[in-house]
């Protein structure tokens, strides 16, 4: 991932023999430049893509990541040995098959670069009145080339791109904070509630409160649903 993305996932598949282990790993841009300046075999720069792309892994990343959460094991080891194998699983990812991604996302002053600050904005003031040509502004781009890069990095115009952001947000504060619908739209920037169990029905299929009660009913288990 290049930019921060409104996404959910889930865990189809787990046991106790086997769970499901999640890592994310944060890269620095700053060591990614390092390694640029030392490298020559790195992948040319791409042009905008998607900040969102997933690859098979390759063994040689595999193991580094491996490593580094093994150092969980061995906390007298992380201050001195995680630096090294972040620096290796870096490595990695420049020369591997999301190294154009890497080296486009890093380079000072680029289109995806300047896209990510827009939804950084965006992320922090999304119950806000926003206005696209500020934004843009903010981005120091035109508005149809601010428009044109937005799209190609997130897939969404910034207004759908908020809007995805308001409903997750509110879909959050109904499953975890009680809220009722009329109070997450408000929370989140809507002041008209028909607009917002509208969109919100386009987004997850269903009114609010019907699908925060089929959410919570499908995330029981299913001795507890049963009884």
């Amino acid at each position: 991932m290049s930019v921060d993305l409104p996404i959910s996932a889930r865990v189809v598949e787990a046991t106790q023999a086997r769970p499901c282990l999640a890592v994310r790993v944060s890269l620095d841009s700053s060591l990614v430049g390092e390694l640029l300046a030392d490298c020559s075999h790195v992948p040319p720069p791409a042009p905008p893509a998607r900040g969102l792309e997933v690859s098979p892994v390759e063994p040689q990343l595999l193991d580094a990541v491996g490593r580094l959460v093994a150092l969980l094991d061995a906390p007298r080891d992380i201050a001195a040995l995680s630096p090294l194998v972040l620096r290796e699983v870096t490595y990695r990812v420049l020369t591997g098959p999301q190294g154009a991604r890497l080296r486009q996302s890093a380079a000072a002053g680029a289109p995806a670069q300047r896209i990510a600050r827009a939804v950084r904005w965006l992320r922090d003031h999304f119950a806000d009145p926003l206005r696209v040509e500020a934004l843009a502004r903010e981005a120091r781009m035109s508005l149809s080339g601010f428009h044109q890069h937005f799209k190609a990095v997130t897939g969404l115009s910034p207004l759908q791109y908020r809007q995805w952001l308001r409903l997750q947000e509110a879909r959050r504060l109904m499953l975890g904070g009680g809220l009722d619908a009329a109070e997450a739209a408000f929370r989140v920037g809507y002041e008209s509630p028909s607009q917002f169990s509208r969109e919100y029905r386009r987004m997850f299929g269903a009114p609010p409160r019907r699908d925060v009660v089929a959410y919570k009913l499908d995330a029981q288990p299913a001795s507890e649903s049963a009884v």
